[in-house]
């Protein structure tokens, strides 16, 4: 009889957890596919906008699911907003301040060894951690996916592709299969898609959970689509000139390559399982032809469309289907898994976790949000040029030698008059900043001497 009352006694237990918090006492950990493409502008999805371009697998992941129109990459370019993702620091504090190169005079950063990534947290709470694509955070140990918490990588190591059927970059060949060098044919974004599909289809045999961080290089420059593609594209739009039809089958392309991978999750029979992410790294490339309308600017600028991007989190029976205008940064993600998937974070971030406003629509605290960038060449020069956000204030300059404006985001949405940074605001966000570049300027972003 007493064995009867424990067993009642524990089900009762999980009937009240289940009514308060709305899921089993004991969930399984969900599975998370986090898509990181590359250079997408906010307004180069039909779903954003695009009446020139046909995307319907990322138009249906965005209505599936909790779609977040002012969602932010944490930097301008490429490395930078990588770091901010599998750390949780702002790029400067990661140490990634600007671009990784292989050449180390014009390279920017070095990923901080003593940072804890998102797969180290995953990892140790029982996930298998994979990366597949683009990985751009360095080309030695300790910088490496495998040193950095993936136990599977197949991928590139670099930035940008020269080509995106050779796979070269300043003609070096940085594809690998963990560590080992690999020759792969074919379209990088097909190579992507399968390897991706090839570890959901190997991991789901498991009972373990998974992160798959999935990196693609498109829609980056040289904007190369297959033939296929493109002639489909021009058939259809006639009207587009060459430079924007180009542009247009490469993100269909792409959009493709997601299908295939969600298509994946769903013939493995773990797409209720599994929470999907989906963002880009910065904002589009305008002399690309690549749109961020209705916003101002593109990639390398602090204008809204060079760092607000398309973004959605998709969690069957967990997220309900809607629109937010809850304001998030790539840093968050951190933050946000580990909660959600019970990893404690012990190392100090600077993203909060938005699993509250994720799950039940709790409104995010209001929060400053800083982003910078160092860059080379004769326009940068090597120096820092930053932009800095409190609720609808935001002080920018797009380049280290103009000055700082100061933008009022709610009365002036798309910045077409911004302000001189001057008076109480101006100086409380300069202020600001600068506490923020001291508490950066303690992280090294050059390698040791000896690498």
């Amino acid at each position: 009889m007493s064995n009867l009352l424990r067993t009642m006694s524990v089900l009762a237990c999980c009937f009240l957890l289940f009514a308060v918090y709305g899921q089993p006492a004991f969930a399984k950990q969900p599975n998370i596919v986090l898509i990181l493409v590359d250079d997408l502008g906010y307004g180069d999805l039909a779903c954003f906008g695009a009446d020139d371009m046909e995307t319907p697998e990322l138009d249906r992941l965005m209505s599936r699911g909790l779609r977040l129109n002012q969602f932010y990459a944490n930097c301008t370019v490429c490395s930078p907003t990588r770091a901010a993702l599998l750390t949780g620091r702002y790029p400067d504090k990661a140490g990634v301040p600007g671009v990784i190169r292989q050449v180390a005079a014009n390279s920017w950063g070095y990923l901080d060894p003593a940072a804890k990534t998102l797969p180290d947290y995953l990892k140790a709470t029982g996930y298998n951690t994979g990366m597949v694509g683009k990985w751009h955070l360095g080309f030695k140990k300790p910088n490496v996916p495998n040193h950095r918490g993936f136990e599977h990588f197949h991928g590139f190591l670099a930035d940008m592709m020269d080509d995106y059927y050779t796979h070269r970059r300043g003609g070096v060949n940085w594809m690998r299969l963990n560590e080992m060098e690999i020759d792969p044919e074919g379209h990088a974004t097909d190579l992507f898609s399968q390897w991706a599909c090839d570890y959901i289809d190997e991991q789901s045999k498991s009972e373990q959970p998974f992160f798959l961080y999935l990196a693609y290089n498109a829609p980056h420059f040289p904007i190369q689509p297959p033939a296929d593609w493109l002639a489909k594209v021009k058939n259809r739009e006639p009207q587009l000139d060459d430079k924007r039809a180009r542009n247009v089958a490469l993100i269909e392309h792409l959009d493709h390559g997601v299908g295939r991978v969600l298509e994946s999750l769903r013939e493995n029979g773990v797409e209720d399982d599994t929470i999907v992410i989906f963002t880009s790294d910065n904002g589009g490339s305008i002399p690309h032809s690549q749109r961020n309308l209705p916003l101002r600017g593109g990639k390398q600028d602090h204008w809204e469309g060079g760092i607000r991007v398309p973004t959605c989190v998709v969690w069957p029976n967990e997220i309900e289907p809607r629109q937010s205008d809850t304001i998030g940064i790539t840093m968050d993600f951190l933050p946000t898994l580990c909660d959600i998937a019970g990893a404690e974070v012990t190392d100090s971030v600077d993203g909060v976790s938005l699993k509250a406003s994720w799950l039940d629509g709790a409104q995010a605290e209001e929060r400053t949000l800083v982003w910078m960038r160092r860059e080379g060449n004769r326009r940068y020069q090597g120096r820092c040029y930053y932009a800095i956000r409190r609720g609808r204030w935001k002080l920018q300059q797009s380049s280290p030698f103009e000055p700082m404006v100061l933008v009022n985001l709610e009365e002036d949405f798309f910045e077409e008059t911004p302000q001189a940074a001057e008076g109480k605001i101006a100086n409380e966000l300069m202020n600001a900043l600068q506490r923020h570049i001291q508490a950066a300027g303690r992280v090294p972003w050059q390698p040791p001497t000896s690498q």
